[in-house]
């Protein structure tokens, strides 16, 4: 994002490029000039495939959702812990990729919600010492619940702030999407600003509807602005749903970024 370009953008192959079949949309994406793709879980990917595509493309994969077999609201096992991350940081070796996002899974009915917050932080301590030796960073993703996922159970930043605070661990940070949080709190220049430090990944879509930026509510312009100027300098994934067709959104997704 620095200096006006798009060399820290990523685009998430899920949600966009879609007209095109999954392995020929890092190449898609690299002849719209983005530098980087990301995806969701790698249940059913084709993994030496999607290697293959994206250096024949040139393009890096910025991260994907992993370890993501079991919700973290839950207590599990460290022998648990230990096999998903190993499985995911194998993948995350093969593609080049340094960030997992991690998400928490719905919250417990019943249960305190301190209880399941010491759970995510448990969780988190026994896969931490297993990132940093693996040289990948986890990022722990607030979603909203007014819209998209209701019964989700991390939806405000201070929340994950918090659990990133005793998690302590310079692997473990937070995933800062954009459209979720501005559904959710809103202040996004100032809870950029107040978390730079701990922010590993950033997602970006337009509020209402997730569509590109532009397209909504956000000045996209101002938040890439903070983000360098708070010394972000890890990727900004584009998931949204684009209004048309992908091509068109990306390019006016660029223009209202600021980018070139």
């Amino acid at each position: 994002m620095r200096n006006g370009t798009v060399a820290k953008v990523s685009i998430c192959i899920e949600m966009l490029l879609t007209e095109h079949d999954f392995y020929q949309r890092p190449a898609r994406a690299a002849a719209l000039g983005f530098k980087a793709i990301e995806f969701w879980g790698t249940s059913g990917k084709d993994i030496p495939r999607l290697k293959a595509a994206c250096e024949e493309a040139g393009v890096a994969v910025a991260g994907f959702v992993g370890p993501c077999a079991f919700a973290m609201v839950n207590e599990h096992t460290e022998a648990e812990l230990a096999a998903a991350m190993k499985e995911s940081a194998g993948v995350a070796h093969q593609l080049g990729a340094q960030t997992l996002i991690i998400t928490t899974g719905n919250a417990k009915a019943g249960v305190a919600r301190e209880e399941q917050t010491d759970a995510i932080v448990g969780n988190l301590k026994v896969l931490a010492p297993l990132a940093e030796a693996a040289r990948v960073k986890l990022a722990v993703e607030m979603l909203n619940t007014l819209v998209d996922h209701k019964g989700y159970f991390l939806d405000h930043t201070a929340d994950g702030r918090r659990i990133v605070d005793r998690v302590g661990s310079p692997a473990v940070g937070l995933l800062y999407d954009v459209y979720h949080m501005q559904v959710m709190e809103g202040n996004l220049i100032q809870t950029i600003r107040d978390n730079a430090a701990v922010i590993h990944h950033v997602h970006a879509a337009d509020v209402p509807g997730r569509r590109e930026p532009g397209s909504g509510e956000i000045n996209y312009a101002n938040v890439f602005k903070a983000l360098d100027e708070a010394g972000y300098k890890g990727y900004c994934g584009f998931e949204f749903r684009p209004s048309d067709n992908s091509e068109s959104a990306l390019k006016r997704a660029k223009a209202a970024c600021g980018l070139r």
